[in-house]
């Protein structure tokens, strides 16, 4: 049966396909179902077991659901208010910030509020990051959303550690940078050389004072070993007896250009993990090295001070002090001259006196004549000497006057002739046109024979020369101030030989007094402090060179002066002199003396009186001032001196002419005598005749000036 052309047999077949789809279908169905059901309790149980506080909340801040962490964080007690809204909930700081999130969330899908201020029930907050994520809800117009909150306590609490541990550790290097950069400027600006060298002693340092100290720059110093500086030191501390902190002393350094000069040197020892090598820009490798670690190394500081101008000062120092030393003894000598003067001075007044009173009573042909000739040279030689003594003794100046130089040595060379040896050659060299100088030649002659005579002494018996030069010079810094002058142009008078010479011990000592290292019976020591004596009073200077078996150099040095030479002066004719029976009274407390003045006074027709005590002297005085015409007194008489006596006599009677007598007569004595009414100061030892004339002077007029 065909219905509208459609057999059944085919609709039954349809049919059944139909029903077979339809199963199919509601097998798919069925399995979806189940499947829907498996994932919707899989959500169920991820929802609830998860780790973190879960909701769902609506768009108008219902909360749908929500997970067990979710009610232990809002609701941690049975009677806290329930999780209804989540609004509630949030602190009143954060809830204008949570409702942005909302309405972001519902345009944008997802948005997230960092660490946000929760309420915990009624009692307590905590602090959390809220997410939010939108859900699809095409069933209600409301928006529906997963609301996940991460509570932050802990790693808030350990993000505020690790803030407050960064701000230390920023601070900390700060600190650091602030310390090197004033350590960097402290070792900049230092007056020593300061130098740090690793382990294997290569220079890391180089500061700006060592730099000018080595002159050496501070880039070719780098990564340069220190022994090329300091090979004293560096042998020292590779020998490792060096303590941590150490004063290591004087050492010698060397400069770039190989220049020699003296440190003070001390160190500081550091250990560190890795040995510090020098930072060059160009290093690809130095930014790449710092930090890491390494093995143990050490960095040593070395502290070098410059000694140069200590040496140089501590070398003055030495010097002015040995000057020191050569004045005090001049100044000893000189306390001691004077002593000496006053009694030897004595003994040669009466001993010159005596003779020429002997040679007055002593027939012309007479041999005997002879005799007293020479005793008055020798007499006159003694008194030479003493005056050589009192030379550098005398505080007063010398009687300088514009000589010429070359004129002394013709007169001194006839003199050093005869006590020349067969063997021994001696030369004049003098040379034309030298200036004059102000000088005493009576000084000067005795310098020069001093001189020559140890020149011929040096010789001893063998051959040899002794050469007297006259030259020029002029005389500048150092040398100048070595021996003791200031520079200027001088007029040299050098004295050479060719005897053993002498060493440097002996040379610093030659200018001492009775210092000698002849034999006895060849010489007193004096002569060479003379020299120096005469010298110092020339305002001039001396120096010597010599060696042992290479002779010796002696060159004085007198300043030179335009000054015109003074002619000299006719000599007065000599007075025959008359006592007729003026009254001297005459003091001395040496016997000898009394008896000589004595003895010539009464010759020539005065009248004298004398006395060996000047207290006997003033009582005398005393009870018959008017009968003396004239007071002679020695000044250095003990207990009772020349100038007492001499107060008390123009206290007795004021008009009586007193003359003062001394072998030692420096300018404060002369001031203190003319001070006190003296009329004349008499020089010992003295003429007979020279004493004569001065007494009748002085009688004849008593006011007239000294």
């Amino acid at each position: 049966m065909i219905i509208d052309g459609y057999a059944p047999s085919q609709m039954i077949e349809d049919l059944r396909k139909y029903q077979a789809e339809l199963e199919i279908q509601n097998k798919a169905l069925r399995y979806s179902q189940q499947e829907a059901e498996g994932a919707s309790e899989r959500f169920a149980t991820l929802f609830s077991n998860v780790p973190l506080a879960l909701m769902v909340v609506d768009e108008g801040g219902l909360v749908l659901a929500s997970n067990a962490m979710a009610l232990r964080l809002f609701q941690p007690l049975e009677n806290d208010p329930p999780l209804n809204f989540l609004l509630p909930f949030v602190g009143p700081e954060h809830t204008d910030e949570v409702a942005v999130a909302f309405s972001s969330a519902r345009q944008e899908g997802t948005s997230e509020v960092h660490e946000v201020q929760f309420l915990s029930g009624t009692q307590g907050t905590f602090t959390g990051d809220l997410h939010i994520a939108r859900i699809e809800n095409p069933s209600d117009d409301l928006a529906h959303f997963i609301c996940a909150v991460i509570d932050q306590g802990p790693l808030l609490t350990q993000r505020h550690a690790l803030l407050e541990s960064a701000a230390v550790l920023r601070q900390r290097n700060e600190d650091l940078l602030l310390s090197e950069n004033r350590m960097a400027a402290i070792i900049n600006s230092s007056l020593d050389a300061i130098l740090c060298i690793d382990d294997k002693q290569l220079i890391t340092v180089f500061n700006p004072a060592a730099t000018t100290l080595f002159e050496c720059p501070a880039e070719q110093a780098f990564g340069a070993r220190l022994g090329q500086f300091l090979p004293d030191v560096e042998k020292a501390l590779s020998e490792g007896n060096v303590p941590a902190q150490a004063m290591l002393g004087e050492f010698t350094a060397i400069t770039l250009g190989g220049k020699q000069i003296y440190v003070e040197i001390s160190v500081s020892l550091e250990r560190r993990l890795r040995t510090r090598t020098p930072f060059r820009a160009d290093d690809p490798n130095a930014i790449a090295m710092r930090g890491q670690p390494g093995m143990q190394g050490s960095i040593t500081t070395i502290f070098a001070r410059d000694l140069t101008s200590k040496k140089l000062a501590e070398a003055q120092r030495i010097a002015l002090e040995t000057q020191l030393r050569e004045s005090q003894k001049m100044q000893a000598m000189g306390t001691m001259a004077g002593g000496i003067a006053h009694d030897f001075n004595n003994i040669l007044s009466a001993i010159l006196g005596n003779v020429d009173l002997a040679k007055q009573d002593t027939p012309a042909g007479s041999s005997a004549l002879v005799s007293l000739v020479e005793i008055e040279k020798a007499g006159r030689r003694a008194r030479d000497l003493v005056r050589q003594i009192l030379t550098f003794s005398r505080n007063e100046p010398p009687k300088r006057v514009p000589i010429q130089l070359a004129e002394v040595i013709h007169e001194t060379q006839r003199l050093v002739r005869v006590a020349i040896p067969p063997g021994v050659d001696f030369k004049l060299v003098v040379a034309e046109g030298c200036p004059l100088v102000l000088a005493d030649a009576t000084q000067v002659e005795q310098a020069l024979l001093n001189l020559c005579t140890n020149a011929i002494l040096a010789l001893g018996h063998n051959k040899g020369s002794v050469t007297i030069e006259l030259g020029t010079t002029t005389l500048s810094l150092p040398f100048n101030d070595r021996i003791g002058v200031p520079p200027g142009r001088y007029v040299t008078l050098r004295v050479r030989d060719t005897g053993s010479g002498m060493s440097q011990q002996t040379i610093e000592r030659i200018f001492e007094p009775f210092f000698t290292t002849r034999q006895v019976g060849q010489g007193t020591g004096l002569g060479l402090a003379v020299v120096h004596g005469i010298m110092q009073t020339h305002q001039g200077g001396i120096d010597v060179q010599s060696a042992p078996n290479e002779g010796s150099v002696f060159t004085l040095y007198f300043p030179a002066t335009g000054a015109a030479p003074v002619e000299a002066l006719e000599p007065e004719p000599v007075t025959e002199v008359e006592g007729r029976g003026r009254h001297v009274m005459y003091v001395d407390d040496d016997q000898a003396l009394v008896f000589l003045v004595n003895r010539v006074l009464t010759r020539k027709g005065f009248k004298v009186t004398v006395f060996t005590d000047p207290l006997e002297a003033e009582a005398a005085l005393r009870s018959q001032p008017e009968i003396y015409d004239l007071l002679v007194t020695d000044y250095n008489m003990p207990g009772y001196s020349g100038l007492d006596l001499l107060r008390d006599a123009k206290a007795i009677r004021a008009d009586l002419p007193v003359a003062v007598a001394s072998g030692y007569v420096t300018p404060e004595i002369e001031q203190r005598a003319l001070q006190e009414g003296a009329s004349a100061l008499i020089y010992k030892p003295n003429d007979v005749n020279e004493l004569c004339e001065t007494v009748q002077r002085l009688i004849n007029h008593p006011d007239a000036q000294p």
